[in-house]
């Protein structure tokens, strides 16, 4: 039997809103828009999306932006429970993320540790807001722009063994849902899916992907 293996999304998908998006709407001039905008629809990818996106950020804004974000962001219902029930039952959790370490970890903490954490780094040091992205694509993603390339660190992550699970909200899961065994979908990454038909399971809260995971691998409480 195979060993299930949980690779999570974080910005709408554990957080109610997705914090990019939040922020460029609070800090970011009307040009992010557009950006927004050609990323959703593919036109760009991710990597060179959210990096134009920050770039237009001063770094001289860090502090209200990091104090505005970890204020805003409200985590997704049914998370404390989630997380438990994956330690219960041994369940490795990893988290994959094309959001920021100045807000993932420390929306994180109090939930911490995980199986591990996978997102982008933040470069204050000049003018601007430099985006680094250490989990870049390997020699067998298609996508060649992820950023934080959810299907290299599943392939790092997991073998022939696991069953791998992926849960997720939008564009930057889609790629990660293609090579799932079982896909737990929300909002965008629902549309996505339904457009290429990839089977998916619907969730609004963690309580839902407990369910969910207990069901498709017949796990009891």
């Amino acid at each position: 039997m195979k060993q299930p293996i949980i690779f999570c999304d974080f910005d709408g998908t554990i957080t109610n809103k997705d914090n990019i998006v939040n922020i460029m709407n609070q800090f970011g001039p009307p040009e992010a828009d557009a950006i927004k905008e050609d990323i959703l629809n593919q036109r760009i990818s991710i990597f060179e999306g959210v990096s134009r996106l920050f770039s237009l950020l001063p770094s001289s804004k860090r502090d209200d932006i990091i104090s505005f974000v970890i204020r805003d962001a409200q985590i997704r219902e049914g998370f404390r429970e989630f997380v438990e029930f994956t330690r219960a039952r041994s369940l490795p959790l990893y988290i994959v993320s094309g959001g920021i370490d100045f807000f993932v970890y420390p929306l994180l903490e109090p939930f911490a540790p995980f199986a591990g954490i996978f997102c982008n780094e933040a470069d204050f040091s000049g003018d601007h807001i430099h985006i680094n992205f250490p989990y870049s694509c390997d020699e067998s993603c298609s996508s060649k722009g992820c950023g934080c390339c959810k299907p290299s660190i599943i392939r790092k992550m997991s073998s022939d063994n696991h069953l791998n699970i992926v849960i997720g909200d939008s564009i930057t899961d889609l790629q990660a849902a293609k090579m799932a065994d079982v896909v737990i979908a929300r909002d965008f990454l629902i549309k996505k899916c339904e457009e290429l038909g990839i089977p998916y399971e619907p969730f609004e809260t963690f309580k839902d992907c407990i369910d969910i995971i207990q069901n498709r691998l017949d796990v009891r409480v």
